[in-house]
């Protein structure tokens, strides 16, 4: 087991690689410091002498990927792509075009944007695996082709319709709880219960039908026609048979997820006014702070690598067959 999650790391670090290399192709070939320095001074009329400033307080003043002028490992540690792009490999994300800490902005939004997705993975797998599991006992029946066009109907509704939906009758016409805004300690969970609610049902559709999915596969094979055949009750069949074996495709569909959740919701933290990383990068891209936006984009890809390990780790642990192998 050492061995070949030591061997899947190393796989992911050409990706890494590629990813902060193409990356930085996107942000310093496509849009060069000149054109970042006249974004960022916001004027029309934009000085060389302010170009040469803003570009020599941040770092930007340097040869993009090599120093002719330069001698020794200098070639190529005094440049743009080293500061900026080869030290996210040791997690130092560097100061923002603003002059914040990335790192610590990171450290302090983080636990907001967990603070919403933990609760909606929790409760919406619990809720998602019910409804599913309920909608196949009733299979080939009406309330199961109603819940399949309800569930589809779900599916095509915005979650844009959900977020307003839930701000107007919760908030504004029922007043239970803040329409948006954010506070610290136990005082927080009143500006978490909506986002948490609209979070569940909006992935009610999408969830739901897919578990339904798993389980009718499941639900055709010999060893449940064998549980059958012994006697066990329908309810049993389901629970401690289908719902056993369907477990890797559902861990597939979680732990990806799982590391993921740090990086938070871009549209419920804006909509909501949630100091998470989701809006923390919507600002970023808002107010062409591309530093944030490189340090973010390679915090996803090295969560999302990480997450297909603990898929690839989880399945060892629920089948047999692959533990063996």
């Amino acid at each position: 087991m050492t061995a070949y999650i030591i061997r899947r790391l190393l796989y992911a670090v050409p990706i890494l690689i590629g990813v902060n290399l193409i990356t930085f192709l996107l942000f310093f070939v496509v849009s060069s410091p000149d054109d970042m320095a006249r974004m960022q001074l916001g004027v029309k009329r934009v000085t060389p002498e302010a170009i040469a400033t803003w570009k020599r307080e941040r770092g930007y003043d340097r040869p993009l990927l090599f120093d002719q002028e330069a001698t020794g490992p200098g070639k190529v540690t005094d440049t743009i792509f080293f500061a900026k792009s080869v030290r996210l490999f040791a997690f130092d994300f560097g100061s923002s075009d603003s002059g914040r800490d990335i790192g610590f902005d990171i450290a302090q939004r983080m636990w907001p944007s967990l603070a919403i997705a933990v609760p909606v993975l929790l409760v919406g797998l619990a809720v998602n695996i019910s409804l599913a599991l309920f909608i196949v006992f009733f299979r080939a029946t009406y309330l199961d082709y109603a819940s399949v066009v309800l569930l589809v109907a779900m599916m095509s509704i915005s979650g844009l319709f959900y977020i307003i939906g839930g701000q107007y009758l919760l908030s504004k016409l029922f007043h239970l709880v803040p329409i948006s805004g954010y506070d610290t300690g136990l005082a927080a969970w009143k500006f978490l219960v909506l986002p948490v609610i609209i979070g569940v049902i909006g992935g009610i559709g999408t969830g739901t039908r897919w578990y339904r999915t798993l389980f009718l596969e499941e639900i055709g094979k010999d060893y449940v026609r064998t549980a059958r055949a012994k006697g066990l009750s329908e309810r049993l069949v389901l629970f401690r048979h289908v719902l056993r074996n369907a477990l890797i495709p559902i861990l597939t569909g979680v732990v990806v997820v799982l590391p993921l959740l740090f990086m938070g919701s871009l549209i419920t933290e804006s909509f909501f006014g949630i100091p998470g990383l989701g809006s923390y990068t919507i600002d970023a891209i808002n107010n062409q702070d591309f530093a944030i936006v490189r340090a973010m984009v390679f915090l996803g890809s090295v969560l999302y690598i990480l997450g297909l390990l603990l898929t690839d780790i989880s399945y060892t642990l629920v089948d047999p067959r692959v533990r063996l192998g």
